[in-house]
């Protein structure tokens, strides 16, 4: 049995898969919101699902942010209790077993390549459009984190090809400015929209004005998928996935998937551009689905490295 996680900003769910990923077991519980109230919560969630399963299972989380690893503590976590918290080992220190990690957008991503809408993909690109946007990479069904951990983290890559009225860009959270995760996600189309109106709207509201003809709207939805397209294209130019994966909220937009491939090939550095782009098949089940997986393909934890660059 292999037992993943979900840390969310405001639930953790854990689900137990069998060897042919069916459920055996799904549950949920609020995340209490302080780093040792969360270790005890994880804690529990594993308890209780291998005492109703009457098994025990491998136990993989998936996290926002990610370990370093020079120092083996989280950083980058909008769940700012973990930052600087060695959450891996004090998990399994208090499991008494091995505990896998990795970063949520990385478990989605791995989830679809696994047995989802990615499957069978030799380079598959796992993208989360919602609040923000989130990215991973799985070649020949491994996950690709990298030599410093940041593998698939697009949301922080600048916008590329910018217009004139698209530079300097709003300021990220990160620090910098014209990150892609302040352009395409939902957050980023609400503020186009009210840059050009002045009025606060959800991302679902503008997009259903519109599909109703409200030019505003319609301006501000087509900004956004072109920046979905030239944002991708880089991902294309680098890495070349023959499977795109989408989830988030905008995942459920259908234009995204009409329109965007056109975007691409404009965009590529290539004379001709193909690959797969499709819904994710598990939706909001990725990343606990992909943090159980993250035993089925072997991932383990990286060694520290023997030297760093200060």
């Amino acid at each position: 049995m292999q037992i993943g996680l979900d840390f969310g900003g405001t639930k953790i769910e854990a689900a137990a898969l069998d060897e042919a990923g069916n459920y055996l077991l799904r549950i949920r519980k609020p995340n209490p919101g302080n780093y040792d109230d969360a270790l005890e919560a994880v804690c529990d969630l594993v308890a209780y699902v291998e005492r109703e399963t009457g098994q025990t299972g491998t136990v993989g989380i998936g996290t926002p942010g990610s370990i370093s690893p020079t120092t083996g503590l989280m950083r980058n976590s909008n769940s700012l209790y973990l930052n600087g918290r060695p959450f891996r080992e004090d998990l399994t220190t208090a499991m008494g077993r091995e505990v896998r990690l990795a970063n949520d957008a990385n478990c989605f991503a791995l989830s679809e390549a696994v047995d989802g809408a990615g499957a069978g993909a030799t380079v598959c690109f796992g993208v989360i459009l919602g609040t923000g946007c989130g990215g991973g990479v799985v070649i020949d069904g491994k996950l690709v984190e990298g030599a410093n951990g940041i593998a698939g983290e697009w949301g922080h890559n600048p916008l590329p090809w910018p217009e004139a009225s698209e530079t300097p860009g709003p300021k990220c959270y990160c620090g910098k400015r014209n990150c892609l995760e302040q352009w395409i996600s939902g957050t980023g189309l609400q503020r186009d929209y009210q840059a050009q109106t002045g009025t606060v709207l959800s991302a679902e509201e503008i997009i259903n004005r519109a599909r109703l003809g409200e030019a505003v709207a319609n301006d501000a939805f087509n900004r956004l998928i072109n920046r979905i397209g030239r944002a991708i294209a880089t991902v294309c130019n680098m890495i070349d996935p023959d499977a795109i994966v989408i989830g988030g909220g905008l995942s459920n937009v259908p234009e995204i998937f009409e329109r965007i491939p056109t975007i691409i090939s404009e965009n590529v550095f290539a004379d001709s551009w193909s690959a797969k782009i499709v819904q994710a098949k598990w939706g909001d089940a990725s990343g606990v689905r992909g943090a159980a997986r993250l035993w089925a393909v072997g991932e383990v934890p990286r060694a520290l490295p023997q030297t760093r660059i200060a």
